[in-house]
Protein backbone atom coordinates (compact mmCIF):
# COMPACT_ATOMS: atom_id res chain seq x y z
CA UNK A 1 0.00 0.00 0.00
CA UNK A 2 1.36 3.52 -1.25
CA UNK A 3 1.95 6.05 1.99
CA UNK A 4 -0.31 9.13 1.83
CA UNK A 5 1.03 12.16 -0.10
CA UNK A 6 1.45 15.53 2.12
CA UNK A 7 -1.53 16.90 0.33
CA UNK A 8 -3.43 14.05 1.89
CA UNK A 9 -1.43 14.05 5.35
CA UNK A 10 -2.58 18.08 4.91
CA UNK A 11 -6.65 17.13 4.79
CA UNK A 12 -6.07 14.91 7.36
CA UNK A 13 -4.78 17.24 9.73
CA UNK A 14 -7.18 19.85 8.66
CA UNK A 15 -10.55 17.95 9.41
CA UNK A 16 -9.16 16.82 12.86
CA UNK A 17 -8.48 20.61 13.69
CA UNK A 18 -11.68 21.42 12.40
CA UNK A 19 -13.56 18.40 14.31
CA UNK A 20 -11.57 19.48 17.15
CA UNK A 21 -13.18 23.14 16.68
CA UNK A 22 -16.75 21.40 16.95
CA UNK A 23 -15.93 20.21 20.56
CA UNK A 24 -13.69 22.83 21.34
CA UNK A 25 -17.24 25.30 21.05
CA UNK A 26 -18.95 22.09 22.72
CA UNK A 27 -17.07 23.61 25.59
CA UNK A 28 -18.88 27.05 25.94
CA UNK A 29 -22.28 25.72 24.37
CA UNK A 30 -24.28 23.17 25.21
CA UNK A 31 -26.92 21.42 23.32
CA UNK A 32 -26.33 23.12 19.89
CA UNK A 33 -24.59 20.22 18.34
CA UNK A 34 -26.03 20.99 14.78
CA UNK A 35 -25.69 24.64 14.90
CA UNK A 36 -21.87 24.43 15.62
CA UNK A 37 -21.61 22.44 12.96
CA UNK A 38 -23.45 24.56 10.40
CA UNK A 39 -20.62 27.42 11.72
CA UNK A 40 -17.97 25.56 10.75
CA UNK A 41 -19.75 23.97 7.45
CA UNK A 42 -20.17 28.23 6.67
CA UNK A 43 -16.42 28.57 7.85
CA UNK A 44 -15.08 25.87 5.39
CA UNK A 45 -17.95 27.43 2.10
CA UNK A 46 -16.98 30.70 2.64
CA UNK A 47 -20.19 32.03 3.50
CA UNK A 48 -22.31 33.71 6.08
CA UNK A 49 -24.78 32.64 8.51
CA UNK A 50 -27.86 33.86 10.24
CA UNK A 51 -29.09 32.36 13.34
CA UNK A 52 -32.60 32.84 14.50
CA UNK A 53 -33.70 32.05 17.99
CA UNK A 54 -35.54 33.36 21.18
CA UNK A 55 -32.99 35.59 23.49
CA UNK A 56 -30.78 33.81 25.84
CA UNK A 57 -30.32 30.65 23.43
CA UNK A 58 -26.44 31.35 23.65
CA UNK A 59 -26.52 32.84 19.43
CA UNK A 60 -23.78 35.56 20.39
CA UNK A 61 -22.16 32.71 22.89
CA UNK A 62 -21.80 30.27 19.58
CA UNK A 63 -19.97 32.75 17.58
CA UNK A 64 -17.35 33.98 19.95
CA UNK A 65 -16.47 30.44 20.75
CA UNK A 66 -16.46 29.83 17.16
CA UNK A 67 -13.77 32.95 17.09
CA UNK A 68 -12.00 31.60 19.90
CA UNK A 69 -11.21 28.38 18.72
CA UNK A 70 -10.19 29.06 15.18
CA UNK A 71 -8.16 31.95 16.68
CA UNK A 72 -10.29 34.76 14.48
CA UNK A 73 -10.43 37.89 14.83
CA UNK A 74 -14.30 39.45 15.80
CA UNK A 75 -16.19 42.40 16.30
CA UNK A 76 -19.84 42.56 17.30
CA UNK A 77 -22.11 45.35 16.61
CA UNK A 78 -25.50 45.76 18.00
CA UNK A 79 -28.08 46.36 15.35
CA UNK A 80 -30.33 49.45 16.79
CA UNK A 81 -32.94 51.55 14.87
CA UNK A 82 -30.39 54.77 15.30
CA UNK A 83 -27.56 52.93 13.47
CA UNK A 84 -25.75 54.35 10.29
CA UNK A 85 -24.38 52.60 7.56
CA UNK A 86 -20.88 54.24 8.44
CA UNK A 87 -21.21 52.67 11.75
CA UNK A 88 -20.65 49.36 10.25
CA UNK A 89 -18.44 50.16 7.45
CA UNK A 90 -16.44 52.88 8.17
CA UNK A 91 -15.97 56.22 7.03
CA UNK A 92 -13.53 59.35 6.17
CA UNK A 93 -12.28 61.01 8.90
CA UNK A 94 -10.71 64.67 8.26
CA UNK A 95 -6.92 64.37 10.11
CA UNK A 96 -6.31 67.78 11.37
CA UNK A 97 -2.38 67.18 11.72
CA UNK A 98 -2.37 66.15 7.94
CA UNK A 99 -5.22 68.67 6.85
CA UNK A 100 -6.67 65.52 4.84
CA UNK A 101 -9.21 62.91 5.10
CA UNK A 102 -8.19 59.34 6.11
CA UNK A 103 -9.95 56.66 6.12
CA UNK A 104 -11.42 54.90 9.58
CA UNK A 105 -12.52 51.07 8.98
CA UNK A 106 -15.66 50.24 10.75
CA UNK A 107 -16.19 46.93 12.58
CA UNK A 108 -17.04 45.14 9.67
CA UNK A 109 -12.90 45.01 8.71
CA UNK A 110 -12.77 41.29 10.78
CA UNK A 111 -12.63 37.74 10.46
CA UNK A 112 -15.76 37.19 12.60
CA UNK A 113 -18.57 39.83 12.13
CA UNK A 114 -21.22 39.65 14.33
CA UNK A 115 -24.15 41.49 13.30
CA UNK A 116 -26.33 41.06 16.55
CA UNK A 117 -30.16 41.62 15.82
CA UNK A 118 -29.48 42.70 12.02
CA UNK A 119 -33.51 42.72 11.72
CA UNK A 120 -33.80 45.94 14.50
CA UNK A 121 -31.78 48.22 12.04
CA UNK A 122 -33.56 50.20 9.14
CA UNK A 123 -32.98 49.09 5.04
CA UNK A 124 -30.51 51.04 4.73
CA UNK A 125 -28.24 50.06 7.70
CA UNK A 126 -29.11 46.29 6.78
CA UNK A 127 -28.09 47.14 3.33
CA UNK A 128 -24.24 47.90 3.99
CA UNK A 129 -23.47 44.91 4.71
CA UNK A 130 -25.02 43.43 1.34
CA UNK A 131 -21.69 44.31 -0.31
CA UNK A 132 -19.50 43.08 2.36
CA UNK A 133 -21.16 39.64 2.48
CA UNK A 134 -21.10 39.08 -1.43
CA UNK A 135 -18.07 41.13 -2.52
CA UNK A 136 -16.38 41.10 0.85
CA UNK A 137 -15.29 44.81 0.22
CA UNK A 138 -16.69 48.05 1.24
CA UNK A 139 -17.35 50.89 -1.04
CA UNK A 140 -16.65 54.27 0.61
CA UNK A 141 -16.57 57.30 -1.02
CA UNK A 142 -15.74 55.92 -4.53
CA UNK A 143 -13.06 54.08 -3.24
CA UNK A 144 -13.08 49.72 -2.87
CA UNK A 145 -11.80 48.52 0.38
CA UNK A 146 -11.07 44.54 0.68
CA UNK A 147 -12.13 42.87 3.91
CA UNK A 148 -9.64 40.73 5.55
CA UNK A 149 -9.52 36.47 4.70
CA UNK A 150 -11.15 34.77 6.51
CA UNK A 151 -14.47 36.70 6.65
CA UNK A 152 -17.67 35.47 7.62
CA UNK A 153 -20.97 37.45 8.82
CA UNK A 154 -22.88 35.85 11.33
CA UNK A 155 -26.29 37.85 12.05
CA UNK A 156 -28.87 36.73 14.71
CA UNK A 157 -32.06 38.08 14.77
CA UNK A 158 -35.33 36.92 17.36
CA UNK A 159 -38.08 35.05 15.84
CA UNK A 160 -40.82 36.06 17.90
CA UNK A 161 -40.17 40.03 18.12
CA UNK A 162 -41.56 41.91 15.32
CA UNK A 163 -43.08 44.94 16.53
CA UNK A 164 -40.02 47.85 15.93
CA UNK A 165 -38.29 45.56 13.46
CA UNK A 166 -37.38 45.76 9.62
CA UNK A 167 -37.22 42.19 8.20
CA UNK A 168 -34.98 41.33 5.55
CA UNK A 169 -35.41 41.06 2.47
CA UNK A 170 -35.50 37.72 0.42
CA UNK A 171 -32.31 39.30 -1.78
CA UNK A 172 -30.42 39.80 1.34
CA UNK A 173 -31.58 36.44 3.30
CA UNK A 174 -30.29 35.05 -0.11
CA UNK A 175 -26.95 36.73 0.78
CA UNK A 176 -26.62 34.54 3.62
CA UNK A 177 -25.64 30.37 2.96
CA UNK A 178 -26.79 28.68 5.72
CA UNK A 179 -30.10 29.96 8.30
CA UNK A 180 -29.40 27.82 11.64
CA UNK A 181 -32.05 27.92 13.71
CA UNK A 182 -30.73 28.21 17.50
CA UNK A 183 -33.60 26.05 19.59
CA UNK A 184 -34.12 25.98 23.37
CA UNK A 185 -32.20 22.70 24.87
CA UNK A 186 -33.47 19.60 26.12
CA UNK A 187 -34.19 19.00 29.28
CA UNK A 188 -31.10 17.17 30.37
CA UNK A 189 -28.58 20.06 28.67
CA UNK A 190 -30.50 22.68 30.55
CA UNK A 191 -29.08 20.48 33.54
CA UNK A 192 -25.91 20.24 32.37
CA UNK A 193 -25.91 23.96 31.30
CA UNK A 194 -26.93 24.82 35.02
CA UNK A 195 -24.66 22.84 36.59
CA UNK A 196 -21.58 24.16 34.57
CA UNK A 197 -22.61 28.05 36.21
CA UNK A 198 -23.08 26.14 39.64
CA UNK A 199 -19.19 25.55 38.83
CA UNK A 200 -18.06 28.94 37.44
CA UNK A 201 -18.42 28.86 34.26
CA UNK A 202 -18.24 32.57 33.21
CA UNK A 203 -19.60 33.05 29.19
CA UNK A 204 -17.72 36.33 29.12
CA UNK A 205 -13.99 34.87 29.96
CA UNK A 206 -14.01 31.83 27.41
CA UNK A 207 -10.18 31.53 27.96
CA UNK A 208 -11.19 30.78 32.07
CA UNK A 209 -13.05 28.38 31.06
CA UNK A 210 -10.93 26.31 29.02
CA UNK A 211 -11.57 27.47 25.14
CA UNK A 212 -8.45 27.49 23.69
CA UNK A 213 -7.54 28.05 19.84
CA UNK A 214 -7.35 24.63 18.09
CA UNK A 215 -7.05 25.28 14.64
CA UNK A 216 -5.49 28.09 12.76
CA UNK A 217 -5.59 29.97 9.32
CA UNK A 218 -2.99 26.96 7.03
CA UNK A 219 -5.71 24.31 8.57
CA UNK A 220 -8.51 26.64 6.96
CA UNK A 221 -6.94 26.91 3.63
CA UNK A 222 -6.14 23.18 3.63
CA UNK A 223 -9.88 22.46 4.16
CA UNK A 224 -10.98 24.59 2.06
CA UNK A 225 -8.80 23.29 -0.44
CA UNK A 226 -9.74 19.91 0.38
CA UNK A 227 -13.53 20.62 0.53
CA UNK A 228 -12.79 22.15 -3.79
CA UNK A 229 -11.76 18.75 -3.96
CA UNK A 230 -14.55 16.29 -3.27
CA UNK A 231 -16.37 14.90 -5.99
CA UNK A 232 -19.99 15.47 -6.34
CA UNK A 233 -21.32 12.74 -9.68
CA UNK A 234 -23.60 13.79 -12.34
CA UNK A 235 -26.78 11.95 -10.60
CA UNK A 236 -26.13 13.90 -7.62
CA UNK A 237 -25.89 17.24 -9.21
CA UNK A 238 -29.70 16.47 -10.78
CA UNK A 239 -30.61 15.21 -7.25
CA UNK A 240 -29.83 18.81 -6.18
CA UNK A 241 -31.63 20.74 -9.06
CA UNK A 242 -34.79 18.42 -8.74
CA UNK A 243 -34.61 19.15 -4.84
CA UNK A 244 -34.85 22.71 -5.73
CA UNK A 245 -36.91 22.57 -8.94
CA UNK A 246 -39.24 20.89 -6.71
CA UNK A 247 -39.73 24.17 -4.18
CA UNK A 248 -40.82 26.24 -7.53
CA UNK A 249 -43.45 23.72 -7.96
CA UNK A 250 -44.77 23.46 -4.70
CA UNK A 251 -48.50 24.95 -4.26
CA UNK A 252 -47.68 25.68 -0.54
CA UNK A 253 -44.62 27.96 -1.32
CA UNK A 254 -45.24 31.34 -3.56
CA UNK A 255 -41.01 31.97 -3.85
CA UNK A 256 -38.77 28.66 -4.57
CA UNK A 257 -35.47 28.63 -4.48
CA UNK A 258 -33.16 29.99 -7.10
CA UNK A 259 -30.18 28.44 -9.13
CA UNK A 260 -28.06 30.44 -6.05
CA UNK A 261 -29.88 28.20 -3.70
CA UNK A 262 -28.89 25.15 -5.67
CA UNK A 263 -25.36 26.04 -5.34
CA UNK A 264 -25.22 26.79 -2.09
CA UNK A 265 -26.53 23.13 -1.40
CA UNK A 266 -23.74 21.92 -3.48
CA UNK A 267 -21.44 23.73 -1.28
CA UNK A 268 -22.41 22.87 2.31
CA UNK A 269 -23.27 19.17 1.07
CA UNK A 270 -19.62 18.96 0.08
CA UNK A 271 -18.15 20.87 3.15
CA UNK A 272 -20.52 18.36 5.33
CA UNK A 273 -18.83 15.09 3.04
CA UNK A 274 -15.60 16.10 3.74
CA UNK A 275 -16.48 16.61 7.57
CA UNK A 276 -17.74 12.88 8.16
CA UNK A 277 -14.46 11.59 6.12
CA UNK A 278 -15.56 10.90 2.66
CA UNK A 279 -14.24 12.44 -0.27
CA UNK A 280 -17.11 12.38 -2.49
CA UNK A 281 -21.23 13.38 -1.89
CA UNK A 282 -23.81 11.05 -1.26
CA UNK A 283 -27.50 12.09 -1.51
CA UNK A 284 -27.95 11.75 2.89
CA UNK A 285 -25.10 14.94 2.29
CA UNK A 286 -27.82 16.87 0.58
CA UNK A 287 -30.54 15.81 2.75
CA UNK A 288 -29.11 16.66 5.63
CA UNK A 289 -27.96 20.43 4.46
CA UNK A 290 -31.06 20.94 2.42
CA UNK A 291 -32.75 22.59 5.67
CA UNK A 292 -30.58 24.78 6.93
CA UNK A 293 -29.48 25.74 3.39
CA UNK A 294 -33.02 26.31 2.08
CA UNK A 295 -35.34 27.35 4.94
CA UNK A 296 -34.74 31.24 4.08
CA UNK A 297 -34.83 30.78 0.56
CA UNK A 298 -38.42 29.61 0.24
CA UNK A 299 -41.76 32.00 1.15
CA UNK A 300 -44.76 30.25 1.99
CA UNK A 301 -48.15 31.58 0.29
CA UNK A 302 -50.37 33.47 2.96
CA UNK A 303 -53.11 30.64 2.92
CA UNK A 304 -50.60 28.01 3.97
CA UNK A 305 -48.97 30.46 6.96
CA UNK A 306 -52.45 30.80 8.38
CA UNK A 307 -52.75 26.99 8.40
CA UNK A 308 -49.37 26.77 10.45
CA UNK A 309 -47.41 25.16 7.72
CA UNK A 310 -43.67 26.34 8.11
CA UNK A 311 -40.80 26.33 4.95
CA UNK A 312 -39.29 23.30 7.23
CA UNK A 313 -42.43 21.26 6.80
CA UNK A 314 -42.65 21.99 3.52
CA UNK A 315 -38.97 21.28 2.12
CA UNK A 316 -38.95 17.64 4.62
CA UNK A 317 -42.24 16.95 2.47
CA UNK A 318 -40.20 17.69 -0.59
CA UNK A 319 -37.43 15.78 0.31
CA UNK A 320 -39.67 12.69 1.09
CA UNK A 321 -41.23 12.93 -2.84
CA UNK A 322 -37.89 13.98 -5.02
CA UNK A 323 -36.85 10.31 -6.44
CA UNK A 324 -33.22 9.36 -4.74
CA UNK A 325 -30.13 8.17 -7.36
CA UNK A 326 -29.18 5.20 -6.91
Amino acid sequence: MSAPTPDADGAAEARAALEAVRGEIGKAVVGQDPVITGLVIALLCRGHVLLEGVPGVAKTLLVRALAAAVELGTKRVQFTPDLMPSDVTGSLVFDARRSEFSFQPGPVFTNLLLADGINRTPPKTQASLLEAVEERQVTVDGAARHLPEPFLAAATQNPVEYEGTYPLSEAQLDRFLLKLNVSLPPRDHEIALLSRHARGFDPRDLSASGLHPVAGPAQLVAARSAVAGTSVSPEIAAYIVDVCRATRDSPSLSLGASPRGATALLSTARAWAWLTGRDYVIPDDVKALALPTLRHRVQLRPEAEMEGITPDAVLTSLLARVPVPR
